[in-house]
């Protein structure tokens, strides 16, 4: 009897050590599955996130695919320059009469592409020929990523008005007039239209129609680039 009790107890354990053996294995499986899926799905969303950065923009606003060789190709067509500027500065100084106007001399380009501003930024609009915002309020919304078109004073009614259309354009499926300025320049510029963003410029001696399509692609490259994102 003895005998036949070890054999089935003996039986029986190993019964419940090769059920134990299979559980695990069953556990195991499951466990690398879930582990597989998580990867996968992990590796899905850095796919995402890697081609939502590389569309171009900056994050809060529009974006926009890379217009550089776009840029180079119409404003050599137009006659303008294209030119970058380093950083001059942006903190915030107090305007008129609490601390002394803030004049072309106080910026090394012009038009100025960045520098010290006043507190409160221009806003984004069309301004009537001879009423354009100060420089420091100008400068600061460069900084927010505004693009700013200027013309010379004197520019003729006619081309102001051809400015006024792409002022207006919608952007790239955008609303019209998107995170833009259009005002008469107040530094003397040395040119008869510029585009203006910070620490960036594309500048045109001669009014021609080529001009527009300077001025519509520095807009689509540098819309939204400043260091400060506001709506």
């Amino acid at each position: 009897m003895s005998s036949r009790q070890e054999e089935k107890e003996k039986r029986r354990a190993e019964r419940l050590a090769r059920e134990k053996a299979e559980a695990e294995a069953a556990k195991r499986k499951r466990l690398a599955q879930i582990v597989g899926g998580v990867i996968v799905v992990a590796a899905v969303i850095v796919g995402v996130v890697l081609a939502l950065g590389g569309s171009g923009g900056s994050g809060s606003g529009v974006s926009f695919p890379d217009q550089s060789s776009k840029l180079t190709a119409s404003a050599t067509a137009a006659g303008c320059t294209v030119k970058t500027f380093p950083l001059e500065g942006r903190q915030h100084v107090l305007p008129p009469p609490q601390g002394p106007a803030l004049t072309p001399a106080n910026f090394k380009s012009n038009p100025p592409t960045s520098g010290n501003h006043y507190p409160d930024p221009a806003q984004d609009g069309r301004y009537a020929p001879g009423n354009p915002p100060a420089i420091g309020n100008w400068v600061h919304a460069l900084e927010h990523g505004r693009i700013e078109l200027q013309y010379k004073p004197g520019t003729p009614a006619t081309q102001i008005a051809t400015l006024t259309r792409l002022f207006n354009e919608k952007v790239l499926g955008s609303r019209s007039a998107y995170h833009m300025l259009l005002f008469q320049n107040n530094t003397n510029m040395p040119f008869q239209v510029a585009a203006v963003a910070w620490t960036h410029f594309v500048g045109c001696p001669t009014y021609t129609p080529k001009v527009i399509e300077a001025l519509r692609a520095f807009r689509d490259k540098y819309v939204d680039k400043g260091p400060e994102q506001i709506p």
